[in-house]
């Protein structure tokens, strides 16, 4: 009775559990932390959105038993999405299901199609549960380079010819969350003709596709001829439209696999509260300026974080996507890794951000750095991590020339 749970026991430790310990334990001491660990939207979701939860859940008929699969109206808002932004026309009968969120949709995916003891390529680092997902259900991972280019291609072939059993499942995820890498439509075509000639499936998370900052648009998945062979694809409305605690997203793609997820979700839940989803059906049907307007505000963040670190000393590549720097550990601490250089840039700076390897060993020479506070607030943090560094003898560049900037983060 004093043994561990059999899954249980697959979880390591909670990596950033010691990080959100002594966070707690300074704002317990009065101490001001500006939190950038968290990829939690500090943005208040558009009002028309709200306006219609509040109308629809005034309607006592919406208090009732939703579906699991998602009402009727939200899936073809769905499809109507997919139509207009990446020209895929689906089914929304068959090829789209509600999610509440896109991680509880790919976790229970997981748990539809995994076997013990199945092989799964994640990448590393990567964010937790595209790889706790499977080892949850019972599955063996096995990790693969990160960036959208021949590594990651190369490593799948190796994976493919020296893994027993042979890898079932493969998880993608650009815009990236740690890394903010970006993919474009040809690295998708070698991706799907590789997983078609190997009988793989794709899960493809995509919650990032309308926060970027360049020319590079990101696209879908099931854009490319014969993805929906193999493929499902994984978004969500939480930093879309500011609506993370809503909890409401959805897939997209293989009809397979979208049963699968629709069976395991039919024993789980209800779906989704009625009126947020009629509210997501007002979200993606609706007025779109507020999508452009939260893209230009992290723009506009991500200017001021990346320019503020680089006059600090600290080389951090300009994200072409996502909410998220994904920041090299300054070499005079890159030694420590990144949950101690965490804690000590939160003692001495006052300042939160989650360590790389809470997303896999391979993200423990970075930290993640989110676009989760106004530039008035990242200006205050910049000037206690100048401070931080300058105490540890890191010297700010002689220039701070837009012309030195660090380079993207793209491939």
């Amino acid at each position: 009775m004093t043994e561990e749970f059999h899954r249980i026991r697959r979880l390591p430790p909670y990596v950033f559990a010691s990080v959100n310990q002594a966070k707690a334990a300074a704002r317990a001491r009065g101490e001001d932390i500006i939190d950038l660990g968290m990829g939690n939207p500090d943005t208040p979701t558009p009002p028309h959105i709200v306006s219609k939860l509040i109308e629809t859940v005034n309607d006592p008929r919406s208090h009732r038993y939703s579906v699991s699969r998602g009402i009727p109206g939200l899936r073809k808002a769905v499809a109507g999405y997919y139509d207009r932004r990446f020209n895929v026309k689906l089914n929304p009968d068959s090829e789209v299901i509600v999610t509440l969120g896109s991680k509880e949709g790919l976790a229970n995916l997981a748990s539809a199609i995994t076997s013990p003891g199945d092989t799964i390529l994640v990448p590393n680092p990567s964010y937790p549960i595209h790889q706790f997902g499977f080892i949850i259900a019972g599955a063996s991972v096995r990790s693969i380079p990160a960036t959208p280019n021949e590594d990651m291609l190369r490593a799948l072939d190796r994976a493919v010819r020296h893994s027993v059993p042979k890898p079932t499942a493969l998880i993608v995820n650009f815009p990236s969350n740690p890394t903010a890498y970006l993919a474009d439509l040809d690295f998708y075509k070698e991706l799907v003709a590789f997983a078609r000639r190997e009988e793989i499936w794709i899960l493809s998370d995509l919650a990032y596709a309308e926060i970027y900052f360049g020319d590079l648009v990101p696209p879908s998945i099931l854009a490319v001829p014969g993805a929906r062979d193999i493929a499902v694809e994984f978004t969500s409305l939480s930093k879309t439209y500011s609506m993370a605690g809503w909890r409401v997203g959805f897939a997209a793609g293989n009809e397979r696999l979208i049963s699968a997820l629709t069976r395991i979700k039919s024993y789980l839940d209800y779906g989704a509260f009625t009126p947020i989803q009629v509210a997501a059906v007002t979200a993606l049907n609706g007025p779109q300026d507020c999508v452009a307007d939260l893209r230009n505000l992290y723009k506009e963040r991500r200017d001021v974080l990346i320019k503020g670190l680089h006059s600090a000393g600290w080389d951090v590549p300009s994200p072409e996507g996502s909410m998220f720097a994904w920041a090299p550990i300054p070499e005079p601490f890159r030694e420590m890794g990144s949950v101690a250089f965490s804690k000590l840039l939160l003692e001495e700076a006052g300042v939160a951000v989650a360590p790389g390897l809470g997303f896999g060993e391979y993200g423990d020479d970075h930290v993640r750095i989110g676009l989760v506070e106004n530039t008035h607030r990242l200006r205050q943090a910049l000037r206690s991590i100048k401070g931080f560094m300058a105490a540890h003898g890191v010297k700010a560049p002689p220039s701070s020339n837009p012309a030195s900037k660090p380079e993207s983060v793209t491939p």
